[in-house]
């Protein structure tokens, strides 16, 4: 983490805190209250891989993030182990934390303890009222439950959590003003075995991922002036309802139904979304940009198919959020026919348009509802829309030249980001009648857009379950991106799968680097990942060195060693070159290969991949300023040079190589590997086109040892 960057979130957290309670160099103490998931069950070496340690990396020394956590605890006070009969509870009061975070409800879904379910809201608001007496007067955070993956046969009800545990712990922190995070969705619907090994508790991996989405929201950058925008729109308040645990009200512009959700704190700029249509359903999107401080309205447009009528709706609609002080630039969503209202409202108004994310949107009025391709059509729906249209016959509505499709030379005009998210099976509104035109269109003018397949999937389920990579589009889209390939964190790699002996944990494997360079005077030193790992040398925990003889002829036996570690991506590596004292072995040559993991685990893009890579770079020089350091990026990854990950491999190496940095070697190895149509040669790689062979690693060795020379 940058100093800068460190400084900021600590002021954003110490701006949501009253400001009397801490003194200029105080540190923020938070208290993770919870269950066996929150103590980290399940987890070896839970003592730094558990969600609460896990976040302490993330948030850095001027924060004391303590665990708190009782297997089995309930927070019913009737269950078989309620959390406030634990020490721990006491220990919490004690504390006087500055936020804490309250994560209950999984063993309250068990048979002996929902019979009194009644209970549960009176009990955990007790809970909650007790840590609000506390002296420190905390900043306290709901987290629901995460998604259970048991069959219902297993005591822990998946359904009971799902369908009543959640929602009431939503409608506990509407009712009580408290914030809430939602962690329900961040594992999606489908169960996989490394993030939930036994299918209720997250691995260290699972554990992260909670850390990571608790850190993003302790720190994204809120608006200094703190005004209320709902204020501004001088709104009556007489129709308040709970959007999952977020304030939201319902009010009438010109006679029109509209509803807005107030975040809990305002992101800088004041971001807003308008949700087109279908209010409510698959809300993941919606919940998470709340998270990030955007407020989600809707003005009602229903049965007006895109019409003048519905663009004129919303046109006065954005102008009342606008005067009230909302961004002059609003995201988009449209689901289905909301296609119809976002693109053709943005077609009016391209330059009020901060992105457009559409969901198997319609984009051919031809296409649905008239079904003159492979749907059938709606006679109901067709009524509607021609009388929303004006249209007099069907040959004026096939001939209607302003449908979403033909708005793409406006929309690639304004340079407005697209984001399409389909279900390949669609028999509603088929995607080769309405996404795939619009898409080969803004392709042919340059101005691509991005569409996430989803294989087998029909019209319905609509967005994705677990739906990050929507919202970091729209943060992105929106001037909200943060980067965290240039962020810091240890890695929570655990499996054995990994190259490491059975049982060992990222840190253990970190630890054993630092044993084995010891005060070592080495010749050269290799920083990287599993590719990196492969070379072995002498590492205890390491169960291959492929590399290793080639490297031992190549520039001599025990003069080197590896500090690669399966899995890492820039982040990792960067907190070891920073909190590990590699340079005890005073290596003459560094060699520095990082960044594929990013493109594939992190889905980062090349772009933020390489300034990942730059930042390892920089503080590589700065802990080893008596080394030559050998930058190689990453080396090519794809068979072909048109695969997609090749690709993105080029694109960082073209951003690398426009940048110097003094003592720093750039150097390009793609070429090593591959043959005059860029296609990797026969015999280098394994299968999967990214880890080498014994001889790929000769090769390998073979040009380090030029470079040394």
């Amino acid at each position: 983490m940058k100093n800068k960057q460190l400084i900021n979130w600590v002021v954003i957290l110490l701006t949501i805190i009253p400001l009397n309670l801490f003194s200029k160099n105080a540190v923020v103490r938070i208290a993770c209250v919870g269950n066996s998931i929150t103590y980290g069950a399940g987890i070896n070496n839970r003592d730094k891989n558990s969600y609460p340690s896990q976040l302490q990396a993330y948030l850095g020394d001027n924060f004391e993030v303590r665990n708190f956590g009782v297997n089995g605890r309930t927070a019913i006070n009737k269950g078989d182990y309620p959390y406030i009969e634990t020490k721990e509870y006491k220990d919490v009061l004690n504390y006087q934390p500055n936020i804490i975070l309250i994560k209950l409800g999984t063993n309250d879904s068990k048979p002996q303890n929902w019979r009194y379910k009644q209970d549960f809201v009176a009990d955990y608001e007790s809970l909650v009222n007790s840590f609000r007496d506390i002296t420190s007067k905390p900043r306290i955070i709901l987290l629901t439950p995460v998604r259970c993956f048991l069959s219902e046969n297993s005591g822990i009800s998946a359904a009971i959590i799902e369908k009543e545990i959640r929602p009431t712990i939503e409608e506990i922190a509407w009712r009580n003003n408290l914030e809430i995070i939602n962690l329900f969705n961040i594992f999606g619907d489908q169960w996989v075995q490394h993030l939930f090994p036994d299918k209720l508790h997250p691995s260290s991996i699972g554990a992260g991922m909670m850390a990571k989405k608790i850190f993003e929201y302790l720190t994204y950058p809120i608006d200094g002036s703190q005004k209320d925008l709902i204020e501004s729109l001088k709104i009556a308040k007489d129709k308040p309802f709970n959007f999952h645990g977020y304030p939201g009200f319902e009010f009438s512009n010109n006679g029109v139904k509209c509803l807005i959700v107030k975040p809990h704190h305002v992101a800088k700029v004041k971001p807003w979304l308008i949700r087109a249509r279908f209010w409510g359903h698959e809300p993941q999107t919606d919940i998470a940009l709340l998270e990030n401080g955007f407020h989600i309205v809707y003005c009602d447009v229903a049965d007006l198919y895109g019409s003048d009528e519905a663009i004129k709706r919303w046109n006065n609609f954005y102008q009342r959020m606008v005067k009230a002080g909302f961004n002059k630039k609003v995201a988009l969503e449209g689901m289905s026919r909301g296609g119809l209202i976002v693109y053709n409202w943005a077609a009016q108004n391209p330059e009020k348009v901060a992105c457009i994310y559409a969901d198997a949107p319609v984009m051919d009025l031809k296409s649905w509802p008239m079904g003159k391709g492979k749907y059938s059509g709606s006679e109901q729906d067709c009524i509607q829309m021609f009388k929303a249209y004006g249209f007099k016959n069907e040959t004026e509505a096939l001939n209607w030249k302003r449908n979403p499709i033909d708005c793409a030379p406006i929309i690639t005009k304004a340079r407005i980001p697209i984001l399409h998210v389909v279900g390949d099976a669609d028999k509603i509104v088929p995607v080769d009648e309405n996404t795939t035109i619009f898409e080969e269109r803004m392709n042919a003018l340059n101005h691509p857009i991005t569409v996430i397949h989803k294989p087998g999937v029909d019209h319905h389920p609509h967005s994705l379950n677990n739906p990050e990579p929507i919202v970091q589009f729209i943060l992105d889209a929106t001037g909200h991106h943060r980067n965290n390939c240039t962020h810091p964190v240890p890695g929570n790699e655990y499996r054995s799968g990994a190259g490491w002996i059975e049982g060992a944990d990222w840190h253990q494997v970190s630890d054993d680097i630092t044993a084995t360079i010891g005060n070592r005077q080495l010749k050269l030193l290799l920083l990287g990942n599993s590719i990196t790992q492969g070379w072995g040398g002498n590492r205890k925990l390491v169960t291959y060195n492929i590399g290793k003889n080639a490297l031992d002829e190549a520039i001599g036996k025990d003069t080197w060693e590896s500090a690669g570690i399966s899995g890492d991506r820039t982040e990792n590596l960067l907190w070891r070159i920073r909190h590990k004292n590699y340079n005890s072995s005073n290596p003459k040559n560094l060699v520095i290969t990082i960044g594929i993991n990013n493109l594939l685990s992190g889905n980062n893009s090349p772009e933020d991949t390489a300034e990942g890579i730059l930042a390892v770079t920089q503080e590589a020089r700065k802990k080893f300023p008596q080394s030559n350091i050998i930058l190689m990026g990453l080396l090519p990854s794809g068979k072909k040079a048109t695969d997609l990950i090749r690709i993105k491999c080029d694109k960082i190496h073209e951003i690398l190589a426009a940048i110097k940095i003094k003592g720093v070697n750039y150097i390009n190895p793609t070429t090593w590997f591959t043959d005059k149509e860029g296609a990797i040669r026969e015999g280098l790689f394994s299968g999967d086109y990214i880890h080498l062979k014994e001889k790929g690693y000769q090769v390998w060795a073979k040009e380090i040892a030029k470079l040394l020379k």
